[in-house]
């Protein structure tokens, strides 16, 4: 049976669901993300370069800046949680790169032991953890710009992320496994056979009460804090889930992959509350931190599709 969120979510999807599209890049966008204000929107790409747009009431703007610099693929990006003009970028390169939003130079360039991957932001913005490659994360102070400490990890590390408190540092693992360490010291607290299959992306809703899996198993599951229990899993996609992101309000969860759709369920019961259908395979998806917008970009695999970002959830009508 549905809920009442679920019937008010759908009637406002059906009068608002425009998607509106930025020709940035000249290439595949690896990451999107929005600032903490949700007044800018950030994209990196297999060009190199990051862009920001700056949201209008309901499109983005024509006009954006891009950062140069990098000298590989900026394969993902973070905002600081707490500072809406400052980012940060990994890159191929062995850099981090630490933007500030109202220029277009980098404020600082961190170098690395390898090809980054993946980063993410503590929640009180003092920590940058970024990692690599060859499994080592390093954890770099947002401040001095120097590494704190360093992990070097003998199983595949697929994503990374803080919990909402930062005293926890959650993994993915390519053995289907989560690896919870307490933060800073960075001691195994618990390993959850999460999946039977690779385990690619880790999300915190906004509350901090659940995070979701998404696995090369072409399912979502969705965990409890500080249980650690499944409490439902989403198996709508039949491809591996690359990406996943909550709303503002912690209700709705997206999850895109191969498949020509992204998915968005409830939270509470794993119902679906609508579809995007796409062109293309879908690797990066992110909601707006106030508003039913969803950012995100699909692979290039179609000329057309090269170097753009979507917004869906635009009143239809505009």
């Amino acid at each position: 049976m549905a809920t009442k969120y679920a019937d008010e979510i759908k009637k406002f999807f059906a009068t608002n669901a425009k998607t509106r599209d930025v020709q940035a890049h000249t290439a595949k966008v690896h990451s999107v993300a929005w600032s903490c204000d949700g007044r800018r929107l950030a994209s990196g790409s297999f060009d190199k370069t990051v862009c920001i747009y700056m949201l209008d009431r309901d499109r983005l703007t024509k006009d954006y800046t891009v950062f140069r610099g990098h000298g590989a693929s900026v394969d993902q990006l973070c905002w600081n949680p707490h500072n809406p003009d400052q980012l940060a970028t990994a890159s191929g390169d062995k850099t981090v790169r630490i933007w500030d939003a109202r220029t277009n130079k980098a404020a600082a360039t961190v170098n690395t032991k390898g090809e980054n991957i993946n980063i993410c932001w503590s929640p009180d913005g003092s920590t940058i953890a970024v990692g690599n490659k060859d499994d080592l994360v390093t954890f770099i102070d947002a401040k001095t710009h120097r590494s704190r400490a360093e992990e070097q990890f003998k199983f595949e590390v697929n994503e990374i992320s803080f919990n909402k408190d930062g005293d926890l540092f959650f993994l993915t693992s390519g053995h289907g496994n989560i690896h919870i360490f307490s933060y800073p010291e960075l001691k195994t607290l618990h390993v959850l056979n999460a999946h039977p299959a690779n385990c690619i992306c880790i999300e915190f809703d906004p509350t901090g009460q659940y995070f979701a899996i998404g696995s090369a198993d072409a399912l979502v599951s969705l965990w409890n804090l500080p249980e650690l229990v499944c409490m439902r899993t989403f198996t709508r996609l039949e491809w591996p889930v690359r990406t996943l992101s909550f709303s503002n309000d912690g209700k709705m969860l997206a999850s895109a992959s191969e498949d020509l759709v992204i998915d968005i369920g409830e939270v509470e019961t794993g119902e679906k509350l609508h579809q995007i259908t796409c062109d293309s395979p879908t690797f990066t998806v992110a909601w707006h931190p106030k508003r039913n917008l969803l950012a995100y970009a699909c692979d290039d695999r179609r000329d057309r599709d090269a170097g753009i970002v979507r917004v869906f959830g635009f009143p239809s009508d505009t």
